[in-house]
């Protein structure tokens, strides 16, 4: 569910008009509801209350790469929600938008040691290590710092998630995680390390995902680890689940699994595993809480279908161009009529195409379209690609909004480049 409703004929989120915030705003520019996002907080909640997870709840650490914006981040806070990180500058983000620093969880392959003694100084909560040389690494600053990481090691289960190759994370030929085979050993090693105290096992076997079953495979072998773990000597009082839960982009397929029927599926998988269950929602609580509203810059005819050309483009949301990735495209003000059309966008480049012979609301020049469900890995992962301005984000709390970051004017971008001297000189 979320908080994108026609009223009147007009698209609104919450209270606000649609094409009041275009007026004021321009377009492209990203939206996103606060009510949905505090709802799908709320319902994942409810979902977990079924499993086990110690006296203080499950840990829900918000994956930051999904929506970064610091006003997000900081609903997030307001709702108790740590964060999940891959880089320092996630994690200054996190705790600039008030998240704690012993609520954040810092994965990624690729941690340098500058990364590694700077979350130790503001010290996360826990080091989601993913190699052998990764925790040699970590013991070394910590040393050095005289202080001790808490960690947990990835595993790599050698599951299919069954989701875009692109997206998966938890095969055998995945950079991700250390082996599941090795996994015992590897703990032994890293034990014996200063500066580390293992605490925890961690999974995440990829993103979007619309079947409980490969997730059910993986937690099975994060089980039987544990227990083979704490045999060896090892104290074990965490399990990051990783997050994944697939959201719904296209009205014409199924449903993807609830937070309901993924809580279930935990708590069945998890009883008796006396730990603190962490998970890293990311997609699942704001994918559905963001569109992105772009203007109708005009239509052209097709050999076979009109092109619908918008002021969005791929820079804004790359999904699409990336992935394959399905957007329902909605007009905001729908006139009731529907035509099949290929939607593209201005960049120089044939890949710029958000859908192909797609039916739609018939729209004309000027018209506001909707991009929905696009609430993650949409403004993250926007570029200055043909010297396009960085798209703005708003965010709407009932009748109340406020651009959340701004479109920065275009001389800005040209200001970052600096002449070297020789060039200077006949300027």
């Amino acid at each position: 569910m979320n908080h994108f409703e026609l009223r009147g004929g007009v698209m609104h989120v919450e209270d606000v008009s649609l094409p009041v915030l275009a007026a004021a705003v321009g377009t492209p520019v990203y939206v996103y509801s606060t009510a949905t996002i505090l709802r799908h907080i709320a319902v994942l909640r409810e979902g977990l209350r079924q499993a086990e997870s110690g006296p203080d709840g499950p840990w829900i650490a918000f994956a930051v790469k999904a929506n970064p914006n610091r006003a997000v981040l900081a609903t997030m806070a307001r709702a108790g929600l740590g964060a999940d990180v891959v880089s320092a500058g996630e994690m200054l983000r996190a705790l600039a938008a008030g998240i704690p620093a012993d609520r954040i969880v810092f994965s990624g392959v690729g941690k340098t040691a500058d990364e590694m003694a700077l979350a130790l100084t503001h010290g996360v909560g826990q080091f989601n290590v993913e190699s052998e040389p990764e925790a040699a690494t970590l013991s070394a600053v910590a040393t050095r710092l005289g202080m001790t990481a808490r960690v947990a090691y990835r595993i790599n289960p050698d599951v299919d998630a069954g989701t875009h190759a692109k997206i998966s994370t938890g095969k055998s030929d995945n950079k991700f995680g250390i082996p599941y085979d090795t996994a015992v050993a590897a703990y032994a090693r890293a034990a014996a390390l200063p500066g580390i105290r293992v605490q925890g096992v961690a999974v995440h076997i990829g993103s979007q995902l619309t079947d409980l079953k490969p997730l059910e495979a993986a937690f099975e072998r994060v089980g039987g680890l544990i227990g083979e773990l704490r045999a060896a000597g090892h104290v074990i009082v965490t399990a990051d689940l990783g997050g994944g839960l697939g959201v719904p982009y296209d009205p014409s397929h199924p449903a993807p699994p609830s937070p309901g029927d993924y809580g279930a599926m935990v708590a069945r998988v998890t009883r008796g595993w006396n730990v603190r269950l962490m998970f890293e929602p990311g997609r699942l609580i704001v994918g559905n809480a963001g569109i992105l509203l772009s203007t109708v810059v005009r239509v052209k005819e097709g050999s076979t279908s009109p092109w619908v050309i918008l002021d969005a483009a791929m820079n804004d949301l790359l999904r699409p161009s990336l992935y394959d990735a399905w957007h329902d495209i909605r007009a905001v003000a729908p006139a009731g009529e529907r035509f099949v059309a290929n939607v593209v966008g201005p960049v120089c480049e044939s890949g710029d195409t958000f859908a192909t012979a797609r039916p739609m609301d018939s729209v004309v020049e000027g018209d506001l379209v909707a991009f929905m469900t696009a609430g993650a890995y949409g403004a993250t992962m926007a570029s200055t690609y043909n010297s396009r301005a960085l798209t703005p984000e708003v965010l709407v709390d009932g009748a109340e909004w406020a651009v959340v970051r701004a479109r920065p004017p275009i001389e800005t971008l040209i200001a970052a480049d600096t002449l070297p001297p020789w060039l200077e000189e006949q300027a």
